[in-house]
């Protein structure tokens, strides 16, 4: 029954299905990250924790529930030619989804830029941010659970795989969340990620498949890219800092 624990090809298979999972993450994490850091500083992390294991059991689920996944691929009706199936609703309602939540996040930024009062973070409600992880999760679990079927045979490897994945989230979550929320830039960019993303969702609803390489590369392209002008911005203001204390002495003895 357990022929297969010494087998290499399977953990070959578990080492690169962990890698992918945690890839196909990137956008779960993120999204989390951007609802969590509405809530106040003291329920943050509870909100992380909750919405991760929620993406975990809504992918042992549907793990659990393969033959259900399988049957979601079968045709429901026709809309203009295109055959919708029950995945295929489900991507275009939850990229739908996804776009309106991160262009509203968008606009909601850019009005309360100016605003130092921090009244904005408290006036989210926790079980508000919990609903809406919830319901993104099962569309993010979705793909990643049809990407495990797609690459292993084997149940247990594919529940190992997951488990594995969203524990490195779990970790990795908090360092990004922080990282995001003291940058405003990291999260303007993180908020056009999930736009993208949402319009990758709809594609793949209609059956436009974009590869999903394309999208992790431009993506990681774009924090790099960020990453470099936050350290330019950074050395910046040290040596204006520098400056000003060798132009004012006075400021050295404050």
């Amino acid at each position: 029954m357990l022929d297969w624990v010494a087998d290499p090809q399977i953990w070959i298979g578990f080492f690169t299905l962990v890698a992918l999972e945690i890839v196909l993450g990137i956008d779960n994490i993120i999204f989390i990250s951007i609802l969590a850091g509405k809530l106040p500083p003291e329920q943050r992390d509870r909100a992380r924790v909750l919405g991760l294991a929620a993406a975990l059991i809504s992918r042992l689920l549907l793990l659990l529930g393969l033959s259900w996944v399988v049957q979601l691929t079968e045709p429901l009706f026709t809309v203009l030619g295109h055959a919708i199936s029950g995945r295929d609703l489900i991507l275009l309602l939850g990229g739908l989804f996804l776009l309106g939540k991160s262009v509203t996040e968008i606009h909601h930024s850019m009005e309360v830029a100016g605003d130092k009062s921090g009244k904005q973070a408290a006036a989210a409600s926790f079980a508000s941010v919990i609903v809406q992880i919830m319901i993104l999760d099962v569309v993010f679990s979705l793909d990643s659970v049809i990407t495990a079927v797609g690459m292993v045979d084997e149940l247990g490897v594919m529940i190992a795989a997951v488990v594995v994945a969203v524990l490195v989230m779990l970790f990795a979550s908090g360092p990004i969340s922080r990282f995001v929320d003291s940058h405003p830039s990291i999260k303007m960019l993180a908020l056009s990620f999930l736009v993208l993303i949402g319009v990758v969702l709809v594609a793949e609803g209609l059956d436009q498949h974009i590869p999903k390489g394309y999208i992790y590369f431009a993506m990681a392209f774009s924090v790099v890219v960020e990453l470099l002008n936050i350290r330019v911005r950074g050395r910046n203001n040290k040596r204006q800092a520098e400056v000003t204390e060798q132009e004012d002495p006075a400021s050295k003895m404050k």
